[in-house]
């Protein structure tokens, strides 16, 4: 799901990407909710069918599920990882390789309507840069629809009055440490609710609507407080933010 190469030291996180054990779709539901939050902001399709890039696609999972929802408009997945455009191509008539840093995306400034970017900005070294490149490409107006895991998620804060490693965190690519949980996914960077607003704005996004949604690795006895927690996306254990291009 990553979108910028990092440095290679060693292998390191491009060849971490590459890795076809790595997962790289997130859940379905939180796939349609961001969708259905997509397509309101949209409306109904005019006569030009607009863009929307489903940047960092990873096997194209996410964007063919929001499809259905986003009939009259054309959905192009971009992913850098070779490995994830190839299966995405198998799901979505459109794929492309594109970076959120170096060259940039390949189009053009001001061309696309909408940008869904689920669960990538966790992963990326400059995520400055990168909503920089979002920018640019936006028109002006153009919305984004961005999801991350919630550092201050209510179990997080739990754990962490406990001095356990929070969920979402990670220190090593080769395995888990002090934290529950078995999958190694790569995250860099974690944001509460505050800090994701406050990323976003300074980026020259206006945000319109911050919403929460549960994590499906929730163990299943605590999934009823998880989605109760949704309520109030400082507590979520995700968080879905639409903005728009100033």
């Amino acid at each position: 799901m990553n979108t910028t190469a990092p440095p290679r030291r060693g292998g390191g996180l491009r060849d971490f990407y590459e890795d076809p054990a790595v997962p790289v779709a997130s859940g379905t539901p939180r796939s349609l909710r961001q969708a259905r939050m997509l397509a309101t902001a949209l409306g109904a399709p005019g006569r030009t069918r607009r863009t929307v890039l489903d940047i960092g696609c990873g096997d194209g999972t996410a964007a063919a599920t929001a499809a259905p929802l986003l009939t009259g408009h054309t959905i192009v997945g971009v992913d850098w990882s070779q490995d994830a455009l190839k299966r995405a191509r198998t799901r979505l008539p459109y794929a492309v390789r594109g970076e959120l840093t170096g060259p940039g995306l390949p189009f053009a400034s001001a061309s696309v309507d909408a940008v869904l970017f689920s669960e990538v900005v966790e992963h990326l070294v400059d995520p400055d840069a990168a909503l920089d490149e979002i920018r640019r490409i936006l028109r002006p107006g153009g919305h984004l629809m961005l999801s991350t895991p919630n550092l201050a998620a209510w179990y997080n804060r739990g754990l962490l009055l406990a001095g356990v490693q929070p969920v979402f965190s990670e220190v090593s690519l080769r395995a888990i440490h002090g934290r529950p949980g078995r999958e190694v996914v790569g995250h860099l960077r974690l944001y509460t609710a505050r800090a994701l607003r406050e990323f976003v704005a300074a980026a020259g996004f206006e945000v319109v609507r911050l919403e929460g949604a549960p994590f499906h690795g929730v163990p299943r006895p605590l999934r009823a407080l998880d989605r109760l927690a949704c309520a109030r996306p400082s507590l979520a254990s995700i968080l879905l933010l639409h903005a728009r291009k100033t």
